[in-house]
């Protein structure tokens, strides 16, 4: 377990320099958190705010977010900065994974103990209902009203210099400069099994679906660009699409590879780029390389990493580790052996990898197995 931050923070950072220089010591080891992680822990959550609350209220999803960081900054070890941060705080506007279908036009749900979650809106009789519409505003569509809404009470609050544990609340952020990308969108808004039914029985109709979400996607993006300041393009681009799990590579190859390229097209200046990946989904990765240059790949489960590193070579990039119904279901003892097993595989080669959880620290994890992971990490991914 961390206990001198300041020690920490200078081994972290001189280790990342290393990683960047193609020159590491050890295995760089990072955790993917978001607050559902700390929504059912009184002492990272004192006051129980859940899901439900969070996404209605501003002022309280901004204190779950400085207060789910400041018990992550001191509970659970990582590769990261921890402790107080030095300047201050950042946080970003956060409705979770749903922002894009809401965007479209679908009803944002909740549920007990999870986090929010959409329904489909492109029934058989209203599957053409989008394209009639058009393409929404991407600052009044759907749910993004609400989000700049919250944006602009956050930027008050820096505005008027508002502080937590003694340290200013410093940037930021909105959702809608990235994507889930176009096939999991698609299953968002059109019903994963009426999508993939469309994509064999009516192709044309699922081709045009992926262009207008693809489009869509693109206008979206370069508006928030634009209203950042940020450049039209950048040297790499990342982005995700889930559910491509679901195809073959030939199908992949037909179907999806064409809107994903566009999407690298729109914002990158050819890379590398970077894609994250979760659930069995390895049987694309060449292709997304030797295709749209994806460099650097983020895993769920299940992965062969042993394979995978054959396939792909010692220069990409992949990041994954114990998958996380493994972290949920197994203790320390366990966790270690698992660690060192992905480490040993052969997945070290080129000193590319990065450990983490596969994919996203669920709730029911328990913190010492997190910890038994960050240790075993730094244990047995020496160089």
């Amino acid at each position: 377990m961390v206990t001198d931050f300041a020690e920490h923070n200078a081994e972290v950072q001189e280790m990342w320099a290393a990683y960047h220089r193609r020159e590491p010591t050890r295995v760089p080891i990072i955790f993917g958190i978001n607050p559902r992680y700390t929504m059912n822990r009184p002492e990272a959550n004192p006051e129980g705010i859940g899901f439900t609350e969070y996404c209605a209220d501003p002022a309280k999803m901004l204190r779950r977010q400085l207060e789910h960081q400041h018990w992550i900054r001191h509970h659970l070890p990582q590769d990261t900065e921890m402790g107080l941060p030095a300047k201050g705080w950042h946080v970003s506007v956060d409705f979770q994974n749903t922002y894009e279908a809401v965007w479209f036009g679908c009803p944002l749900r909740f549920h007990d103990h999870q986090v929010p979650d959409t329904t489909p809106i492109l029934d058989d009789d209203h599957k053409r209902m989008l394209f009639d519409q058009g393409i929404p505003d991407p600052f009044s569509g759907g749910l993004m009203s609400q989000v700049w809404e919250y944006y602009d009470y956050f930027q008050s609050q820096i505005k008027a210099g508002y502080e937590f544990t003694g340290r200013p609340l410093l940037s930021a952020g909105v959702p809608g400069l990235g994507t889930d990308g176009p096939v999991t969108v698609a299953c968002n808004i059109r019903g994963a099994t009426e999508f993939f039914t469309d994509l064999l029985a009516e192709p044309d109709y699922a081709a045009e679906l992926l262009s207008f979400i693809t489009e869509a996607t693109i206008t979206r993006i370069r508006a928030y660009r634009e209203h950042f300041g940020h450049p039209a393009k950048n040297q790499g681009y990342g982005f995700a699409d889930d559910s491509i799990q679901l195809l073959s590579p030939a199908q992949y190859r037909e179907h999806i590879l064409p809107h994903h390229r566009r999407l690298v097209e729109a914002f990158s200046e050819g890379g590398p780029n970077s894609i994250h990946l979760c659930g069995d989904a390895t049987r694309h990765f060449k292709t997304l390389r030797d295709e749209l240059n994806i460099q650097s790949f983020d895993t769920g489960f299940p992965v062969d990493f042993a394979a995978l590193r054959a396939e792909l070579g010692p220069d990409v990039q992949i990041q994954g580790g114990p998958s996380v119904p493994f972290l949920c279901t197994h203790g320390p003892a366990g966790v270690r052996q698992e660690v060192k097993r992905i480490l040993e595989s052969g997945v070290l080669e080129g000193r590319r990898f990065v450990l983490r959880e596969g994919n996203n620290l669920a709730p029911e994890v328990p913190l010492a197995n997190a910890v038994a992971l960050y240790e075993a990490g730094r244990e047995f991914g020496r160089y």
